[in-house]
C-alpha cells in the first residue's frame, strides 16, 4: 500500500486532539489503512492500490479510483451534507454505493481546519454510536 504517511501523522493528531479519551486504532483493510474508534470505522487513507474494490463516485455517476484522499463515515444522517462539499464524492464498494460513507479529496484536506472539520463530522456519528 502506498499511503500518504503525512496524511496519516495528521490524522492521527488531529483524532487526539479530538477525542483522546475514545480507544483509537488503526487497521489495514479495503487497501486502506482505516481508523477505529471505539470499534467503529471511522476514516481511512487510501493505499492507491489499483484494482481496489473502493471507488469514487463522480458527479457524472461514474465510478472512478481514488488515490491519497479519506474515507470517512459521517453516517446516513448527515451524508448529504457532507456531499454537498465540492471537494466530497460518495463512496462505492464493489458496484454498490456505501450509504453513510464518502471519499474526501486531497484538495479538501489541505488545511489543518478542512481534515479537523471532516473528522469533527464523522466523530459526531461515531461518538454517538456504543462501542464494540
Amino acid at each position: 500500500m502506498d499511503i500518504d504517511q503525512g496524511l496519516a501523522q495528521r490524522v492521527r493528531e488531529t483524532l487526539l486532539e479530538l477525542a483522546d479519551f475514545a480507544d483509537i486504532h488503526e487497521r489495514k483493510m479495503f487497501g486502506a489503512l482505516m481508523t477505529l474508534v471505539n470499534g467503529h470505522m471511522t476514516c481511512g487513507i487510501s493505499g492507491a492500490k489499483p484494482g481496489s474494490k473502493i471507488r469514487a463516485v463522480t458527479d457524472a455517476g461514474e465510478t472512478e479510483e481514488f488515490s491519497h484522499g479519506l474515507v470517512l463515515r459521517v453516517g446516513a444522517n448527515r451524508y448529504e451534507e457532507a456531499l454537498a462539499d465540492p471537494h466530497c464524492h460518495a463512496m462505492d464498494m464493489a458496484g454498490r454505493t456505501m450509504t453513510g460513507f464518502v471519499y474526501v479529496a486531497p484538495s479538501g484536506l489541505e488545511e489543518d481546519a478542512d481534515l479537523r472539520r471532516w473528522l469533527e463530522l464523522s466523530l459526531s456519528f461515531v461518538l454517538a454510536q456504543p462501542p464494540k
